[in-house]
């Protein structure tokens, strides 16, 4: 036993690289049968699949340019880390964008642009940007909510992100006065730390469903009356990532917490069909939201990724005929999200996010049906010009999903759906988990969106307006080809906005329904700025 102790000890290290490559070849040769590759090129064949796996890092970081990778570019990443980190988020030397490319927008500055007054709440605050509209005010719904912010998190359920990462989400919510889309999968203790919450029901119906998977408004009535943060209901129809298509949660992923949250049993498989059992045409969706509405008193919306248009024009005789119906619709676009779904569905399947808000836009234009509803945009919208370009075509708030994440340290690894996302946003791995800092997280969402809301400000002064909401479809071009056939909003989409009812920021700040706790916050606020100013006379 001795000698063969002192024999293995006498083999030189390359020798022993030499025996693990031979038995790897003969592995390949004799025993694999899969891959034809590895068969036909033992050894050599498996650095073709090692090249393979870090393909996208290798085009990422080094081959593509600024400009080439999607669904976010090297530019815009980097717009939303410097922004979440408060640091400087300029370019110098001008634009490297191809301005000549087909649909790219141009915003159309005034020449004289609009001059904030001294007494103005934006030289106060120069990130408030509120809503101009109120949810469930036309259907004097009896807690209506003003969002306070423009830009709000959109549905992202705890289980496809982390609960790390809800929370960071949440507590960034919260200082940003934004409002926080549970998604589907229920309302979780990582969103209760102080945001305003909207509740999304999905065709599973998490957190409020019966021991047989159908709705219970008992659950719903009782979950909004013990967590008053709820401030609005969601009913999602379909999502941009895979419109029209179910889910399977599978057994080995529901733990004990996401078992209570959701409302369903461990060691089973639990279905997320593609369609709703509460209802099932438009007259029943309609008496669904009344009834939703009825009994937690709260505005209830629709979301939605739009394809057909004849259930939207239906929806809108609804509505003009009863004076009943969503209070308000958020139209996803087909770009896709933060959902995993097969690539026929995140490539082929609903409109883009322009082409579908036009459509739907249009519809209840028609109807004379705009201003009652409040219109969310959602697809790829968490940049300052194109939500200038967003609420000149209608949108009165933009909710964001992968931009939020990318605010908390998402490096746009694709990696979501298989969970091993390295960042530990998207995966319920603990280890990948512990390396986000909630509170580092939170002020890195809150930074974003304050900048996000003052350069949509500056471009909204340099326009010559007040507020957002008061951008026409002729205040941005889009160029279809060349200069020569370059065109406005309004002319490439055969319609005009409709003017929203906004009478002045003043008015918006002294709103009794706006949402977000802000005027308590801007109140402490004051107390630390004067507090502050103290200290500093002092020294």
């Amino acid at each position: 036993m001795n000698e063969v102790v002192e024999l293995i000890k006498d083999i030189p290290w390359y020798l022993w690289v030499l025996i693990v490559l031979v038995l790897i070849a003969l592995y390949d040769v004799f025993i694999n049968k899969k891959h034809t590759i590895l068969h036909n090129f033992p050894v050599v064949g498996h650095l073709r699949y090692l090249l393979e796996s870090i393909g996208p890092e290798l085009r990422q970081y080094i081959v593509a340019g600024n400009r080439e990778e999607l669904p976010f570019n090297r530019i815009e990443r980097g717009w939303v880390y410097a922004s979440s980190k408060n640091e400087n988020n300029y370019e110098g030397f001008g634009t490297d964008q191809d301005i000549y490319e087909v649909n790219y927008v141009f915003i159309n500055n005034a020449v004289i642009p609009y001059k904030i007054p001294e007494k103005h709440h934006n030289v106060q605050d120069p990130y408030f940007v509120a809503c101009a509209k109120v949810m469930g005010e036309h259907h004097k719904r009896r807690r209506p909510f003003r969002p306070a912010s423009v830009i709000n998190v959109s549905a992202m359920s705890f289980g496809s992100l982390s609960a790390k990462a809800i929370e960071s989400l949440n507590r960034g919510c919260k200082l940003s006065y934004a409002y926080h889309n549970t998604g589907e999968g229920g309302l979780s203790p990582y969103h209760k730390t102080g945001a305003d919450i909207v509740f999304q029901v999905g065709t599973g119906y998490f957190g409020v469903r019966n021991p047989d998977g159908t709705f219970s408004m008992e659950k719903m009535v009782q979950m909004c009356e013990e967590f008053p943060q709820i401030r609005a209901i969601e009913i999602k129809l379909s999502q941009g990532a895979k419109p029209g298509k179910g889910g399977v949660l599978p057994a080995s992923k529901i733990t004990r917490e996401i078992s209570e949250i959701r409302h369903v049993p461990m060691g089973k498989d639990v279905l997320s069909p593609p369609n709703h059992s509460a209802f099932s045409n438009m007259e029943e969706l309609v008496d669904f939201i009344e009834d939703i509405a009825e009994n937690t008193g709260l505005p209830v919306g629709i979301k939605a990724a739009i394809g057909k248009l004849d259930e939207w024009k239906e929806l809108a005789s609804i509505m003009k005929e009863t004076n009943r119906g969503p209070d308000f619709i958020q139209i996803d676009g087909g770009e896709g999200g933060t959902g995993a779904a097969p690539p026929s569905f995140a490539d082929h399947v609903a409109l883009p996010w322009v082409y579908g808000f036009t459509d739907v836009y249009k519809i209840f234009q028609k109807e004379d049906l705009t201003n009652q509803i409040v219109f969310i945009g959602s697809a790829k919208l968490g940049f300052p010009a194109k939500a200038a370009m967003a609420f000149a075509m209608g949108a009165d708030v933009i909710n964001v999903a992968r931009e939020a994440m990318l605010s908390i340290g998402c490096i746009q690894a694709q990696s979501c759906h298989t969970n091993t996302c390295p960042t530990g946003v998207a995966t319920q791995n603990k280890w990948l988990q512990a390396g986000i800092n909630v509170k580092n997280k939170a002020d890195r969402v809150n930074y974003y969106f304050n900048n996000f809301r003052k350069e949509l400000l500056e471009i909204t002064h340099a326009c010559g307006y007040e507020h957002p909401c008061q951008f026409t479809m002729d205040d941005v071009e889009i160029n279809l080809g060349d200069r020569f056939i370059a065109k406005t909003l309004a002319e490439t989409f055969t319609y005009n906005k409709t003017k929203v009812p906004f009478d002045s920021v003043a008015t918006l700040v002294g709103c009794p329904n706006l949402g977000g706790s802000y005027r308590k916050g801007q109140e402490t606020d004051v107390k630390e700025v004067e507090t502050e100013d103290t200290s500093v006379s002092e020294q």
